[in-house]
């Protein structure tokens, strides 16, 4: 009995020892070493901090240097596009590897503008159904032939359509000939074929398909950002869906133009606000529109876009380079004047995949809350910066706190636009 209350009072004595040590400095400083870092080449970062007693090494310093900063932290200094490691040693020995991927520096111009986007889907969208009164009563001939709201119709009767009218001439031909009509539509990125036989309205006698259909959507955002080089652009920083069926537009293609902010619509909680504004007289497109993805719009740029005061490229930042603290947002709240607005990073996730919602930011700037009340729609696609780079955009406003909202981080933009900061695809996971 006492040899088995003893084993029991060592194995709690040496649990508590693990513990404890766990808590001491060294060991917290291996801890917070990172298994991979990525960075980019000319531009110094830092990762995790050095235990006392130990060192680091880089295996290859045409790749990158190692050492430590003032405030004990692992410095990275990135010479070359390459993949190295860094190694942990103490007395010698190896205690732990660092993987480090050094991407091509890459700078862009920031944005903040006021764009009007018309996006012009991908074949003609399903909204609604409605029934066409028949003598043998009301029915909807497209929803018995089992087409949905949020379908996509690419073909009728293996023939394009590309636009509403291009719908009218197969339901004429139906009542010409009374030959069914083959119908092709998107669902949830599946193709299906669909049989549908249009219905005659008793009152006009003519022949109907029971659907409101949609071609195209319009809107206003913010730009995001551009490459100086390629023009490729991004902006809004979140998907557009459709109004009514809530889904994501399948863009054919698209065109963002000028825009100018004609007043504001204050946001308070419960009650998110909205930037009014109308598209330029000239309708001139800046750019196209090539791609509607959760992160937003992309395509490219006809040509440079004056923001009036942040036209120089800057630097970008990973996710796991954005802190909690100061920054800044671009945005326009009247006319067409680009502004800079204090906020706040509340909070960052350092992310490995792409995710939409990566920051919580607040806006702090007294001016901003007096003109808004915070993040209002319109504003989504404002550019985030902190510490002289380009972190991310502002996506979404909290329903009950219009003074703070999601961002996105950058990189997951830059990713979707097609520009590559990765030294290998995805490598960070």
């Amino acid at each position: 009995m006492y040899a088995e209350i003893a084993r029991r009072f060592l194995g709690v004595v040496l649990l508590g020892s693990l513990i404890g040590a766990s808590f001491l400095p060294p060991v917290r400083d291996y801890a917070s070493m990172p298994e991979s870092v990525m960075a980019f080449a000319g531009q110094e970062r830092q990762a995790g901090e050095v235990p006392a007693g130990a060192s680091l090494h880089s295996s290859d310093e045409t790749v990158f240097t190692v050492g430590n900063a003032a405030d004990g932290k692992i410095l990275i200094d990135p010479v070359n596009e390459g993949d190295s490691v860094a190694t942990l040693e103490a007395a010698g020995f190896p205690l732990k590897k660092m993987h480090v991927s050094v991407s091509k520096d890459i700078k862009v111009v920031p944005g903040g503008q006021s764009i009007g986007v018309k996006l012009n889907t991908l074949g003609v969208l399903v909204v609604g159904h409605h029934l066409v009164e028949t003598s043998n009563g009301k029915k909807s001939p497209a929803e018995l032939a089992g087409i949905q709201v949020g379908d996509i119709i690419t073909k009728i009767n293996g023939e394009p359509i590309e636009k509403m009218a291009d719908v009218t001439p197969f339901v004429k031909s139906y009542s010409e000939n009374k030959t069914p009509l083959n119908v092709t539509v998107i669902r949830n990125k599946k193709t299906h074929q669909k049989k549908l036989v249009p219905l005659e309205d008793k009152h006009d006698k003519s022949f109907r398909i029971g659907l409101y259909i949609r071609d195209s959507a319009a809107g206003v955002g913010t730009l995001t950002f551009f490459e100086p080089k390629s023009f490729k652009y991004g902006a809004l920083g979140h998907v557009i869906s459709d109004m009514d069926t809530k889904k994501p537009i399948i863009v054919n293609n698209g065109e963002i133009l000028r825009s100018t902010v004609t007043s504001i619509e204050k946001g308070s909680n419960g009650h998110p606000g909205e930037k009014l504004a109308r598209f330029s007289n000239d309708q001139h497109t800046l750019g196209s529109i090539t791609r509607n993805s959760p992160f937003g719009i992309f395509g490219k740029l006809n040509e440079r876009m004056d923001n009036g005061g942040w036209d120089k490229p800057l630097p970008v930042a990973f996710s796991d380079q954005v802190k909690e603290g100061p920054a800044k947002i671009l945005t326009v709240v009247n006319g067409s004047k680009v502004q800079e607005f204090d906020v706040k990073i509340i909070s960052s996730v350092p992310q490995k995949f792409p995710a939409t919602k990566g920051m919580v930011i607040k806006i702090t700037d007294p001016k901003l809350l007096k003109l808004t009340g915070g993040i209002v729609q319109g504003m989504s696609g404002s550019p985030i910066i902190q510490d002289g780079r380009l972190i991310g955009a502002v996506t979404h406003v909290f329903v009950n706190d219009s003074t703070s909202g999601y961002g996105v981080h950058i990189e997951w933009m830059l990713d979707e636009a097609g520009i590559d900061i990765y030294n290998d695809k995805k490598q960070a996971s």
